[in-house]
Protein backbone atom coordinates (compact mmCIF):
# COMPACT_ATOMS: atom_id res chain seq x y z
CA UNK A 1 0.00 0.00 0.00
CA UNK A 2 1.24 3.49 -0.90
CA UNK A 3 0.52 6.65 1.07
CA UNK A 4 0.89 9.82 -0.99
CA UNK A 5 0.30 13.27 0.47
CA UNK A 6 -0.51 16.16 -1.85
CA UNK A 7 -0.43 19.90 -1.21
CA UNK A 8 -3.47 21.48 -2.90
CA UNK A 9 -3.06 25.22 -2.49
CA UNK A 10 -6.47 26.21 -3.88
CA UNK A 11 -8.57 23.72 -1.90
CA UNK A 12 -10.37 25.98 0.54
CA UNK A 13 -14.12 25.26 0.36
CA UNK A 14 -16.63 22.39 0.03
CA UNK A 15 -16.87 22.75 -3.76
CA UNK A 16 -13.17 22.05 -4.30
CA UNK A 17 -13.31 19.04 -1.99
CA UNK A 18 -16.27 17.63 -3.91
CA UNK A 19 -14.57 18.28 -7.25
CA UNK A 20 -11.51 16.32 -6.13
CA UNK A 21 -13.65 13.43 -4.90
CA UNK A 22 -15.55 13.26 -8.17
CA UNK A 23 -12.39 13.56 -10.27
CA UNK A 24 -10.78 10.61 -8.50
CA UNK A 25 -13.97 8.56 -8.01
CA UNK A 26 -13.41 6.12 -10.89
CA UNK A 27 -9.77 5.28 -10.07
CA UNK A 28 -9.84 1.68 -8.85
CA UNK A 29 -6.34 1.81 -7.35
CA UNK A 30 -7.44 4.26 -4.60
CA UNK A 31 -8.42 2.78 -1.24
CA UNK A 32 -9.25 5.98 0.65
CA UNK A 33 -8.93 9.76 0.65
CA UNK A 34 -8.05 11.70 3.79
CA UNK A 35 -8.60 15.47 3.47
CA UNK A 36 -7.01 18.09 5.71
CA UNK A 37 -8.80 21.19 4.42
CA UNK A 38 -7.38 23.54 7.03
CA UNK A 39 -3.84 22.79 5.82
CA UNK A 40 -4.91 22.26 2.19
CA UNK A 41 -3.56 18.71 2.08
CA UNK A 42 -4.89 15.45 0.68
CA UNK A 43 -3.53 12.05 1.69
CA UNK A 44 -4.33 9.20 -0.68
CA UNK A 45 -3.93 5.52 0.21
CA UNK A 46 -3.52 3.61 -3.03
CA UNK A 47 -1.81 0.75 -4.84
CA UNK A 48 0.62 1.12 -7.73
CA UNK A 49 2.17 4.51 -8.49
CA UNK A 50 0.64 7.94 -7.95
CA UNK A 51 1.17 9.35 -11.46
CA UNK A 52 -2.43 8.96 -12.63
CA UNK A 53 -3.74 10.51 -9.41
CA UNK A 54 -1.39 13.47 -9.76
CA UNK A 55 -2.42 14.00 -13.39
CA UNK A 56 -6.11 14.08 -12.43
CA UNK A 57 -5.38 16.64 -9.72
CA UNK A 58 -3.27 18.76 -12.08
CA UNK A 59 -6.21 18.88 -14.50
CA UNK A 60 -8.28 20.67 -11.85
CA UNK A 61 -5.71 23.53 -11.78
CA UNK A 62 -5.74 23.74 -7.99
CA UNK A 63 -1.95 24.21 -7.78
CA UNK A 64 -1.17 20.64 -6.69
CA UNK A 65 2.22 19.31 -5.65
CA UNK A 66 3.48 16.18 -3.91
CA UNK A 67 4.69 16.44 -0.32
CA UNK A 68 5.76 12.80 -0.01
CA UNK A 69 4.95 9.27 -1.11
CA UNK A 70 5.84 6.30 1.08
CA UNK A 71 5.00 2.62 1.48
CA UNK A 72 2.85 1.66 4.48
CA UNK A 73 2.26 -1.79 5.91
CA UNK A 74 -0.17 -0.98 8.73
CA UNK A 75 -3.00 0.60 6.74
CA UNK A 76 -6.35 0.40 8.57
CA UNK A 77 -9.54 1.30 6.62
CA UNK A 78 -11.58 4.12 8.16
CA UNK A 79 -14.70 3.28 10.15
CA UNK A 80 -17.98 3.48 8.25
CA UNK A 81 -20.14 6.21 9.83
CA UNK A 82 -22.53 6.48 6.89
CA UNK A 83 -25.81 6.36 8.83
CA UNK A 84 -24.63 8.81 11.51
CA UNK A 85 -23.32 11.27 8.90
CA UNK A 86 -26.56 11.13 6.92
CA UNK A 87 -28.65 11.81 10.02
CA UNK A 88 -26.49 14.79 10.98
CA UNK A 89 -26.49 16.25 7.47
CA UNK A 90 -30.27 15.95 7.28
CA UNK A 91 -30.52 17.93 10.54
CA UNK A 92 -28.37 20.83 9.32
CA UNK A 93 -30.08 20.73 5.90
CA UNK A 94 -33.52 21.15 7.49
CA UNK A 95 -32.25 24.01 9.70
CA UNK A 96 -30.85 25.84 6.66
CA UNK A 97 -34.01 25.36 4.59
CA UNK A 98 -36.11 26.70 7.48
CA UNK A 99 -34.02 29.87 7.76
CA UNK A 100 -33.97 30.24 3.97
CA UNK A 101 -37.80 30.37 3.99
CA UNK A 102 -37.87 32.69 7.03
CA UNK A 103 -35.28 35.13 5.68
CA UNK A 104 -36.59 35.38 2.12
CA UNK A 105 -40.14 35.99 3.37
CA UNK A 106 -39.06 38.58 5.93
CA UNK A 107 -36.62 40.13 3.46
CA UNK A 108 -39.30 40.95 0.91
CA UNK A 109 -41.74 42.13 3.59
CA UNK A 110 -39.15 44.45 5.18
CA UNK A 111 -37.74 45.52 1.78
CA UNK A 112 -34.24 44.32 2.76
CA UNK A 113 -31.99 42.93 0.01
CA UNK A 114 -29.47 42.03 2.71
CA UNK A 115 -31.92 39.54 4.20
CA UNK A 116 -32.91 38.24 0.76
CA UNK A 117 -29.24 37.76 -0.13
CA UNK A 118 -28.60 35.99 3.17
CA UNK A 119 -31.57 33.72 2.49
CA UNK A 120 -30.03 32.79 -0.87
CA UNK A 121 -26.77 32.11 0.94
CA UNK A 122 -28.63 29.80 3.33
CA UNK A 123 -30.15 28.08 0.32
CA UNK A 124 -26.67 27.73 -1.20
CA UNK A 125 -25.62 26.05 2.06
CA UNK A 126 -28.55 23.67 1.69
CA UNK A 127 -27.25 22.72 -1.76
CA UNK A 128 -23.81 22.01 -0.29
CA UNK A 129 -25.32 19.85 2.46
CA UNK A 130 -27.41 18.03 -0.15
CA UNK A 131 -24.28 17.35 -2.19
CA UNK A 132 -22.57 16.13 0.98
CA UNK A 133 -25.50 13.76 1.54
CA UNK A 134 -24.99 12.31 -1.92
CA UNK A 135 -21.28 12.00 -1.11
CA UNK A 136 -22.25 9.61 1.70
CA UNK A 137 -22.61 6.43 -0.28
CA UNK A 138 -23.80 8.23 -3.43
CA UNK A 139 -22.79 7.29 -6.97
CA UNK A 140 -20.68 9.55 -9.19
CA UNK A 141 -23.37 9.87 -11.88
CA UNK A 142 -26.05 10.87 -9.39
CA UNK A 143 -23.79 13.47 -7.75
CA UNK A 144 -23.00 15.05 -11.11
CA UNK A 145 -26.69 15.35 -12.04
CA UNK A 146 -27.52 16.90 -8.69
CA UNK A 147 -24.56 19.28 -8.92
CA UNK A 148 -25.56 20.47 -12.39
CA UNK A 149 -29.18 21.17 -11.45
CA UNK A 150 -28.21 22.81 -8.14
CA UNK A 151 -25.52 24.97 -9.76
CA UNK A 152 -27.81 26.37 -12.47
CA UNK A 153 -30.57 27.07 -9.98
CA UNK A 154 -28.20 28.83 -7.59
CA UNK A 155 -26.77 30.90 -10.47
CA UNK A 156 -30.27 32.03 -11.47
CA UNK A 157 -30.99 33.08 -7.88
CA UNK A 158 -27.75 35.09 -7.69
CA UNK A 159 -28.42 36.75 -11.07
CA UNK A 160 -31.96 37.67 -10.03
CA UNK A 161 -30.64 39.16 -6.80
CA UNK A 162 -27.97 41.28 -8.52
CA UNK A 163 -30.48 42.62 -11.04
CA UNK A 164 -32.84 43.58 -8.22
CA UNK A 165 -30.01 45.31 -6.33
CA UNK A 166 -29.10 47.33 -9.45
CA UNK A 167 -32.75 48.30 -9.90
CA UNK A 168 -32.92 49.51 -6.30
CA UNK A 169 -29.66 51.45 -6.59
CA UNK A 170 -31.04 53.30 -9.62
CA UNK A 171 -34.58 53.83 -8.36
CA UNK A 172 -35.89 55.66 -5.32
CA UNK A 173 -36.59 52.69 -3.12
CA UNK A 174 -38.10 52.65 0.35
CA UNK A 175 -35.57 52.42 3.15
CA UNK A 176 -35.67 48.87 4.57
CA UNK A 177 -36.92 48.23 8.07
CA UNK A 178 -33.83 47.74 10.21
CA UNK A 179 -35.58 45.88 13.05
CA UNK A 180 -36.39 42.71 11.02
CA UNK A 181 -32.91 42.84 9.47
CA UNK A 182 -31.26 42.67 12.88
CA UNK A 183 -33.72 40.29 14.59
CA UNK A 184 -33.96 37.73 11.76
CA UNK A 185 -30.19 37.83 11.16
CA UNK A 186 -29.66 37.17 14.87
CA UNK A 187 -31.98 34.16 14.60
CA UNK A 188 -30.10 32.97 11.49
CA UNK A 189 -26.87 33.41 13.42
CA UNK A 190 -28.27 31.17 16.14
CA UNK A 191 -29.32 28.66 13.47
CA UNK A 192 -25.85 28.60 11.93
CA UNK A 193 -24.37 28.34 15.41
CA UNK A 194 -26.55 25.28 16.05
CA UNK A 195 -25.43 23.71 12.76
CA UNK A 196 -21.81 24.38 13.66
CA UNK A 197 -22.33 22.85 17.10
CA UNK A 198 -23.87 19.70 15.62
CA UNK A 199 -21.08 19.33 13.07
CA UNK A 200 -18.34 19.88 15.66
CA UNK A 201 -20.05 17.55 18.12
CA UNK A 202 -19.93 14.74 15.57
CA UNK A 203 -16.08 14.96 15.54
CA UNK A 204 -16.22 13.41 12.09
CA UNK A 205 -12.96 13.24 10.17
CA UNK A 206 -14.75 12.76 6.86
CA UNK A 207 -13.92 15.50 4.37
CA UNK A 208 -17.50 16.27 3.36
CA UNK A 209 -18.36 16.81 7.03
CA UNK A 210 -15.32 19.01 7.68
CA UNK A 211 -16.04 21.00 4.52
CA UNK A 212 -19.62 21.56 5.64
CA UNK A 213 -18.29 22.82 8.98
CA UNK A 214 -16.03 25.36 7.25
CA UNK A 215 -18.89 26.51 5.02
CA UNK A 216 -21.13 27.09 8.05
CA UNK A 217 -18.37 29.04 9.81
CA UNK A 218 -18.22 31.40 6.83
CA UNK A 219 -21.99 31.92 7.03
CA UNK A 220 -21.66 33.28 10.55
CA UNK A 221 -19.63 36.13 9.04
CA UNK A 222 -22.42 36.83 6.54
CA UNK A 223 -24.97 36.97 9.36
CA UNK A 224 -22.85 39.53 11.19
CA UNK A 225 -22.62 41.53 7.94
CA UNK A 226 -26.39 41.80 7.64
CA UNK A 227 -26.69 42.76 11.33
CA UNK A 228 -24.12 45.54 10.84
CA UNK A 229 -25.99 46.67 7.70
CA UNK A 230 -29.19 46.89 9.75
CA UNK A 231 -27.47 49.07 12.32
CA UNK A 232 -26.05 51.33 9.58
CA UNK A 233 -29.49 51.63 7.95
CA UNK A 234 -30.79 52.92 11.28
CA UNK A 235 -27.85 55.31 11.82
CA UNK A 236 -27.66 56.70 8.27
CA UNK A 237 -31.37 56.45 7.38
CA UNK A 238 -30.24 55.12 3.98
CA UNK A 239 -30.77 51.89 2.04
CA UNK A 240 -27.18 51.87 0.74
CA UNK A 241 -25.71 49.69 3.56
CA UNK A 242 -28.41 47.10 2.89
CA UNK A 243 -27.80 47.13 -0.88
CA UNK A 244 -24.00 46.96 -0.49
CA UNK A 245 -24.20 43.92 1.78
CA UNK A 246 -26.75 42.34 -0.55
CA UNK A 247 -24.43 42.85 -3.53
CA UNK A 248 -21.49 41.23 -1.73
CA UNK A 249 -23.52 38.20 -0.67
CA UNK A 250 -25.07 37.75 -4.13
CA UNK A 251 -21.56 37.70 -5.63
CA UNK A 252 -20.58 35.04 -3.08
CA UNK A 253 -23.64 32.97 -4.01
CA UNK A 254 -22.85 33.36 -7.73
CA UNK A 255 -19.25 32.30 -7.21
CA UNK A 256 -20.49 29.25 -5.32
CA UNK A 257 -22.79 28.41 -8.24
CA UNK A 258 -19.87 28.35 -10.69
CA UNK A 259 -17.92 26.07 -8.36
CA UNK A 260 -20.85 23.70 -8.02
CA UNK A 261 -21.31 23.62 -11.80
CA UNK A 262 -17.70 22.45 -12.14
CA UNK A 263 -18.70 19.39 -10.15
CA UNK A 264 -21.00 18.27 -12.96
CA UNK A 265 -18.26 18.21 -15.63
Amino acid sequence: MQKTTFKISKMDCPSEEQMIRMTLADLTNINSLDFDIANRQLTVFHINNHHQILQRLHNLKFDTSIIDSISVDNYIPSTDNTNHDKKLLWQVLIINLFFFALEITTGFISNSMGLVADSFDMFADSLVYALALFAVGGTLTRKKKIAKSAGYFQFVLALFGLIEVIRRFIGAETIPSFQPMIIISLLALIGNGLCLYLLQKSKSKEAHMQASMIFTSNDVIVNFGVIIAGVLVYVTNSNYPDLIVGTIVFFIVGQGAFKILKLSK
